[in-house]
């Protein structure tokens, strides 16, 4: 591969169109890798591609979706059926697939929206989580033809509920903003959820922006339909038992570290010079000349994380649950998502996994 092809820059260069999610723009970010090659064989051009998407991986702090995109198009390219007479005739082949697959995937939310259409019903009133192009497609959607008024969460930290909330605003659909917190408030007043993905992993759980999860079990307990829309593309062969088990958890969100106190002056010294205890226990309280220590967003953005994972409810038996996870034999019912919409149909969690399943064995 020429050195100054780098896939990073070009991933991001491709994100600049709004159109493009993280997993379509790394599969068009792995199209040029091919492009830019100068592997001879199909082992180097396997190797490079691989090398390539933990590349992307490895600069990403959130590398769930775009992993997605990157595990399917080596996947193609690896069960790839061919009668090319010459190595870079099929190159050419891999890179004419890759723009026509990226292509024709933007259609892939149209598809969703029209499928989601028919579970809308006018007059709905409907709740959505941060922003999400193939939820603002399908509202848009409904829009033009029923009327539905839209809850839509603010998103900490992110915040992109606003993004969402002004976009439909502007096309005249009756929305309000709530808090996060609100979300137990509102359940009452609405009929379903609608939430896009990040990614949809192997298990059948979704993983969205943090917030998402937590919605799924206050639906759960309302009786209220949980929907999520995802694009085939995103479809992940990650199989998280956990918050902790996702690409993106960093050790150091919602971790405790002890506050930084100004040392008082008689602070009495151990041998390796470090403060134990101040010899006057009254500069143990804060003094009134003293600035209070301040927490910024910022702050608080960085100690939390952007997504969440939303799984199944686990059974109440710890021990089947166990053996569940050591043998699989049997999941757990998926009561927190009711169905997921995408361009391949619309599919129960269960669904998913058998799509997954059916789509990596060739």
């Amino acid at each position: 591969m020429t050195t100054t092809f780098d896939i990073y820059d070009a991933y991001i260069d491709i994100l600049q169109n709004d159109q493009f999610s993280p997993p379509l723009a790394a599969i068009k970010a792995l199209t040029k890798l091919i492009q830019n090659s100068d592997a001879g064989t199909m082992f180097e051009l396997v190797s490079a591609l691989q090398k390539g998407a933990k590349d992307l991986s490895s600069r990403s702090s959130n590398p769930i979706s775009l992993n997605a995109g990157c595990e399917l198009f080596n996947a193609f390219v690896t069960l790839f059926p061919h009668d090319s007479h010459n190595f870079e005739n099929l190159k050419q082949r891999l890179i004419d697939y890759g723009e026509t697959y990226a292509t024709e995937a933007l259609t892939y939310r149209e598809k969703i929206a029209e499928l989601a259409f028919g579970f809308i019903k006018d007059g709905s009133v409907i709740l959505t989580h941060s922003y999400s192009r193939v939820v603002m497609q399908t509202l848009l959607r409904a829009h033009k033809q029923k009327r539905i008024s839209v809850f839509v969460t603010e998103a900490r930290p992110r915040g992109l509920g606003i993004k969402t909330a002004e976009t439909l605003t502007a096309a005249g659909v009756p929305c309000k903003v709530i808090l996060d917190s609100a979300v137990a408030y509102v359940m009452d007043k609405v009929d379903f959820v609608l939430v896009g993905s990040e990614a949809v992993v192997e298990s059948g759980g979704l993983v969205n922006a943090v917030g998402s999860n937590q919605i799924a079990i206050i639906a759960r307990a309302a009786n209220k339909p949980f929907y999520a829309l995802a694009e085939s593309y995103k479809f992940h062969r990650l199989f998280p038992l956990s918050q902790y088990d996702l690409p993106s958890h960093n050790t150091k969100f919602l971790s405790f570290s002890r506050p930084s106190l100004p040392e008082g002056p008689a602070s009495i010294k151990s041998s390796n010079d470090e403060s134990i205890i101040p010899s006057d226990t009254s500069t143990l309280s804060p003094k009134p000349d003293l600035d209070p220590p301040r927490i910024t967003q910022e702050q608080i953005s960085q100690s939390n994380p952007d997504v969440d994972y939303t799984r199944f409810v686990l059974y109440s038996s710890t021990a089947t649950y166990s053996i569940i996870l050591i043998f699989r034999t049997k999941s757990p019912r998926p009561d927190l998502i009711s169905l997921v919409f995408s361009d391949v149909g619309s599919l129960t969690p269960e669904g998913v996994s058998q799509y997954l399943v059916g789509m990596f064995s060739g």
